[in-house]
């Protein structure tokens, strides 16, 4: 089934961690949250790179560059090198430099990660307005970013200086919960100015093209946690995805997605990486999965049978999103869900 045309998740009789060459990991919701691995994360990697796939590590946080990614990553017991890092600052990069000479001077307001990605490319960061830049770009800062960076960047933009952002996620996980991402600050300064600017980051065209050409997959299948981010990126790069229900989307919200929200499979966490996805069955207009039945009771979803919650979840996604078309499911879904305790 074509990512354009999901009306339910796919199948697979082989292993995802066989079916696919590399994993393309968020990190973020998916490997770890507030810094402290995700239940079952670190097994389920360790298995499936013995078993021969590839990790590559794929976070549009731009602050932390990929050496300092890949030591948390060992510390947590992934033994991961640098080189399979990829981030939205090595995007934004990418796409700078391409569009201006080397040796430019561009304004960062963010974090370490931005620097350290721009001198790759051969562009000279700077700090301020008055250095001349001839381009911006604004990446996650962390939490303790001045408010008159902010402002160096609005003076730069309103002298004509083309505006970059890593990234536009609106919000980032916390140990405390959720805090504002680096589109927040965006917000801020387009408010400011009236300036739109260019975006490299997940789910846009930019990220999805660095990870290839850094990891060189072949047949890769995205993984994480966000519809808008992750799957939508993998939408748009037209390759498989698998969404894990330990980050930020619920089922009520997996259950209205719009077709370039919607995962090719769903799994509760990274052991999904482990094994086959069962088959979304249909017969006459009702959706089946291990043992249950979904389909469209009036103005809501029904939900019949019995079974695992996943695949509960897998059959009301067939039904919801079949009913939806195009679209995303108006109908309601909160009684079929409260029967799976989701």
């Amino acid at each position: 089934m074509s990512q354009q045309s999901r009306t339910r998740p796919s199948g697979s009789t082989i292993v995802l961690s066989e079916a696919y060459d590399t994993a393309l990991l968020d990190l973020d919701g998916v490997v770890y949250a507030g810094g402290e691995a995700i239940a079952y994360a670190v097994e389920s990697l360790v298995t499936a790179r013995d078993g021969g796939m590839r990790l590559a590590y794929v976070t549009n946080n731009a602050l932390r560059p990929p050496q300092a990614v890949a030591e948390h990553l060992t510390e947590l017991g992934l033994d991961a090198v640098a080189d399979e890092v990829i981030t939205s600052a090595q995007a934004v990069s990418r796409l700078i430099a391409e569009q201006l000479p080397a040796g430019s001077k561009v304004l960062v307001i963010g974090g370490e990660g931005l620097r350290i990605a721009l001198r790759e490319r051969g562009l000279e960061p700077v700090e301020s307005a008055a250095d001349g830049p001839a381009a911006v770009v604004q990446g996650y800062g962390g939490p303790d970013l001045a408010w008159g960076r902010f402002a160096e960047a609005c003076y730069a933009i309103n002298n004509g200086v083309p505006w970059f952002a890593s990234n536009t996620d609106l919000t980032i996980p916390s140990a405390r919960g959720i805090m504002p991402g680096n589109g927040a600050a965006v917000e801020v300064v387009r408010i400011a100015t009236g300036a739109e600017p260019q975006v490299a980051g997940k789910p846009l065209p930019p990220m999805h093209r660095e990870t290839i050409l850094r990891t060189g997959a072949k047949r890769g299948l995205v993984v994480g946690d966000r519809l808008d981010t992750d799957i939508e990126g993998a939408f748009n790069g037209r390759v498989d995805s698998l969404l894990v229900l330990t980050g930020v989307t619920d089922g009520a919200a997996l259950l209205a997605a719009e077709p370039r929200h919607r995962p090719t499979y769903v799994d509760a966490d990274l052991r999904g990486l482990l094994t086959g996805q069962p088959e979304v069955t249909v017969e006459n207009g009702a959706f089946g999965c291990g043992g249950w039945t979904a389909s469209v009771d009036g103005s809501a979803l029904a939900l019949d049978g019995d079974g695992g919650p996943l695949d509960g979840l897998r059959a009301l996604c067939a039904a919801a999103w079949t009913a939806a078309g195009d679209g995303s499911c108006a109908l309601d879904t909160g009684k079929a869900l409260a029967r799976l305790g989701l």
